[in-house]
């Protein structure tokens, strides 16, 4: 071997032991984290442990103490220089984990240590919107009375009432929009929130949505109302809140398919009921020339197409 390479490889090879020891204590100070372990934090920032490093994922020491819900390792990281907005690969910060796991002082320190309320994971939520999917409403109140904007969206169109009402949580839904957020905005698809919560089958929530105003006859991005949503699936209880807060029987979707129709191919009948006591109109012609009553003819269902 080359005598001049001999000092060359040896460097490499220390070098490479340098970086493995580094390595491995960033990794030491992630579980130090995880665990709530202050007093090892400390010794391994003493010994200038990169305290932002992340692992694969981006995910840092302040992350993993977040999630642990460790207030003092939070505190101690955050006096130490921890980069509060560090995101991860996936765009998470300190204050989304936070929001997702409910942890009321950690946002509060977080907030007050200068996290970005706007801050956005890669598919666009922010701690609002995370909060509310989750149902958190204490840490809904918090992030409201800090700034967050509840008319905020994320990249589908998705506001954090929409998260709310797709999750089926009625209190956060109220809150919300008591607080500024729009009952009857739209997602990118045409979905609003009372769509959402009806699609779902969340009967609470449509009645809160009801409650603070929602229009009960919107369209989603197909024409389809929600009462056509409850028809199609049989569920005459939510049929019926809507017929009572007004919602139209004889509203059809782009192909002029009504509610009826949707129930009546359903095999419905509590819901055909609903609908008929209602004023639905029977004789109505979707854009094929079908009335209600061939969508039960052809199904097999004798007894509903017999009373259309």
């Amino acid at each position: 071997m080359n005598k001049n390479i001999r000092p060359i490889l040896a460097l490499l090879l220390l070098g490479a032991g340098v970086v493995h020891a580094a390595t491995h204590a960033e990794i030491e100070l992630r579980q130090a984290a995880q665990v709530g372990d202050v007093e090892h934090i400390e010794q391994l920032l003493d010994g200038g442990t990169d305290i932002n490093s992340g692992n694969k994922f981006g995910k840092n020491a302040l992350m993993f103490a977040v999630e642990s819900e460790s207030l003092e390792a939070v505190v101690a990281l955050l006096n130490r220089g921890a980069d509060v907005n560090g995101r991860t690969v996936a765009g998470c910060t300190a204050l989304t984990f936070a929001a997702e796991n409910g942890l009321l002082a950690i946002t509060a320190l977080l907030l007050e240590r200068g996290a970005h309320l706007d801050d956005r994971t890669r598919s666009g939520w922010d701690s609002l919107m995370i909060a509310s999917r989750h149902g958190i409403l204490p840490m809904v109140e918090q992030l409201i009375f800090k700034g967050a904007d509840p008319k905020a969206a994320d990249r589908k169109g998705m506001t954090a009432l929409m998260q709310a009402a797709y999750a089926g949580h009625p209190e956060v839904v109220a809150y919300l929009a008591d607080h500024g957020s729009d009952v009857d905005s739209k997602s990118h698809s045409g979905m609003t929130a009372l769509l959402i919560a009806a699609d779902r089958g969340h009967q609470e929530v449509v009645g809160a949505l009801i409650d603070k105003g929602a229009d009960v006859n919107a369209r989603d991005g197909d024409g389809a109302t929600a009462l056509i949503s409850a028809a199609s699936r049989g569920d005459r209880t939510m049929a019926e809140t809507l017929l009572a807060a007004g919602a139209d029987p004889n509203l059809g979707d782009d192909q002029l398919i009504t509610p009826l129709m949707e129930a009546a191919a359903d095999g419905s009948e509590g819901v055909v009921d609903a609908l008929l006591a209602h004023g639905a109109k029977p004789g109505l012609k979707d854009k094929k020339g079908r009335t209600a009553k061939d969508y039960p003819e052809s199904a097999g269902h004798k007894a509903i197409a017999a009373k259309l």
